[in-house]
């Protein structure tokens, strides 16, 4: 017998956990995490949540530039809701206990790349755990929610077997997910399906999210027939730790916005040649400038400089980077702090319309693993979290509104997971080979800088390693690393598409092939599995810029 619930929540960030909170009030939910429920993208966030919450600030400034940002490519009309919705979301996020840093009795607002004014609410530098601890807290406190953590999905239930066509009353009814611990596969089932899964970050060599980004939520919803859009567009972080003894350490941008300034080995400032904003230009600019220069000087990293800064004011800004980097030898207040760029964020995703729904009945994506149309081309620093927060509350009205009827549909027992005539694993060795190899291709060919050459390689080799992936999955008994590798796999083949697709260089995808925007390019990329390959589709006119 299946898992039974009202609603269905994967994913444990601030997308899942605030919308979980919000739908325990319409009827039981459970949540499937595959970690513990703290491990999430959200809980690894240090620079903070964007808001317009000062009389300094407005919509419209924050509107302009998370438009700028975007390069074009932005749903102006998705950007002003999020933004205007954005200060009813803060307020109750510091209803549920969050505690975001004050100075003297008033928020203390910081400035990161692209913002033109003051509007980061943070918890000095590890404003993500903040918030997980406190949303965690109301969800755990709350009966009508229960955890499944360390349960891995496979994939979305569906009424009906998909066909090669679309069935638009084809309705997703729940998922199957693996207990590592039993090797079982058990089905949960439910009246709606929230994908909260976050990014995939592990699709690269490098990356700065934790090891559970590898994509699920995406890869689920695309086997199951739903579209997604503009997954060319992989933010790099510009600035990761570069240390032998620190994986995935993130260093804020909100260190930039403190005044830290990127150094040359040598000592030599270069942001100022790249762009005007110099060290706080957004992060596409800043991620291209350190890669030039790293491959022009032939440096493993550059050099982020805070000494300019007083010890003190590092201590207590800082606290979680300060003490990070301490523990390895760096002292920040004499120490420039070595850094390159790495993996970030996913702009594109599973496609959505404004409350979240995606075109597959009973299936909703928020947070990262969805596309709403907000980040464009080139996501605005701090922005994530907001949408997160923004969606999360989107859907939970849309399934208010729309209780009564979905309350009448009668789930179906799903059907009992069928292992077919799958073995124990032989050879783990083929699995770890083949996760290197995806995520090396990833690194070398789609990653900073493209071009025609790189990319047709990478399709080559990824189609190779896919054929490979796919005879081993329906061979051998699941486990957490095939899971894992299945869809790291598939999103590679999708990114792959999307960005042979785009003829031009807009926001994070830069191809040295055909190196500036163009106008008749300014559309959105989409991608299902009854296309043969990706599509233009501009569904509502962009605002000119």
């Amino acid at each position: 017998m299946a898992q039974e619930s009202d609603f269905l929540v994967l994913g444990s960030g601030i997308a899942g956990l605030l919308a979980a909170h919000k739908l325990a009030s319409l009827g039981t939910v459970q949540i499937v995490t595959k970690k513990e429920a703290a491990d999430s993208n959200t809980n690894y966030a240090q620079g903070g949540i964007a808001a317009v919450v000062s009389q300094l600030d407005s919509f419209e400034s924050h509107i302009e530039d998370t438009l700028k940002a975007g390069a074009g490519l932005c749903h102006e009309d998705i950007v002003r809701l999020t933004v205007q919705e954005g200060p009813a979301r803060i307020r109750e996020l510091m209803d549920l206990g969050v505690r975001f840093t004050e100075r003297q009795d008033t928020l203390d607002l910081g400035l990161e790349g692209g913002h033109s004014k003051r509007r980061i609410l943070h918890a000095g530098d590890m404003t993500g755990a903040e918030i997980e601890r406190a949303l965690l807290k109301a969800c755990r406190s709350n009966g009508k929610i229960r955890f499944w953590e360390n349960r891995i999905a496979v994939d979305l239930i569906l009424e009906h077997r998909p066909g090669k066509v679309p069935n638009p009353k084809n309705r997703v009814v729940g998922i199957y997910a693996l207990d590592p611990a039993t090797g079982q596969v058990e089905a949960f089932s439910a009246m709606t399906v929230i994908l909260a899964t976050g990014g995939a970050g592990k699709v690269y060599r490098y990356t700065s999210n934790p090891d559970i980004a590898t994509g699920d939520g995406m890869a689920m919803a695309y086997r199951a027939g739903a579209t997604l859009a503009n997954l060319e567009f992989v933010q790099f972080h510009p600035t990761c730790l570069y240390h032998p003894k620190a994986k995935s350490f993130l260093i804020s941008e909100a260190l930039r916005g403190e005044g830290g300034v990127l150094r040359l080995k040598d000592g030599t400032a270069f942001m100022a040649k790249a762009h005007p904003l110099k060290d706080l230009a957004p992060r596409d600019i800043v991620a291209r400038a350190i890669d030039a220069q790293m491959k022009r000087t032939g440096d493993e990293c550059v050099y982020l400089d805070m000494t300019a800064k007083p010890r003190e004011f590092l201590e207590k800004r800082f606290p979680n980077i300060f003490g990070k980097c301490l523990s390895l030898g760096l002292d920040i207040a004499k120490d420039p702090i070595p850094v390159v760029p790495a993996a970030h964020f996913f702009c594109g995703g599973v496609h959505t319309d404004a409350d979240g729904a995606t075109d597959v009945p009973g299936l909703f994506a928020i947070g990262e693993t969805a596309h709403t149309g907000l980040h464009g081309a080139n996501r605005l620093a701090s922005n994530s979290l907001l949408e997160g927060c923004v969606f999360a509350d989107r859907v939970f009205r849309r399934l208010q509104a729309d209780w009564e009827t979905v309350r009448s549909y009668k789930v179906p027992q799903p059907p009992r997971w069928n292992p077919g005539k799958a073995v124990p694993a032989d050879e783990a060795i083929v699995i770890t080979h083949n996760w290197d190899e995806v995520r090396r291709v990833m690194w070398n060919y789609v990653g900073i800088v493209r071009s025609d050459k790189r990319l047709e390689r990478a399709a080559r080799r990824m189609s190779l390693l896919a054929q490979e992936i796919a005879q081993y999955y329906w061979g051998f008994l699941l486990t957490r690393d095939l899971l894992e590798l299945r869809n790291i796999a598939l999103l590679s083949e999708l990114v792959i598409a999307c960005a042979r697709h785009r003829r031009e260089s807009r926001g994070l995808h830069y191809n040295i092939d055909v190196p500036s925007p163009l106008e008749n390019e300014r559309h959105d990329t989409t991608i299902n599995r009854f296309q043969e390959k990706p599509v233009s589709r501009l569904k509502k006119p962009l605002r000119s810029r």
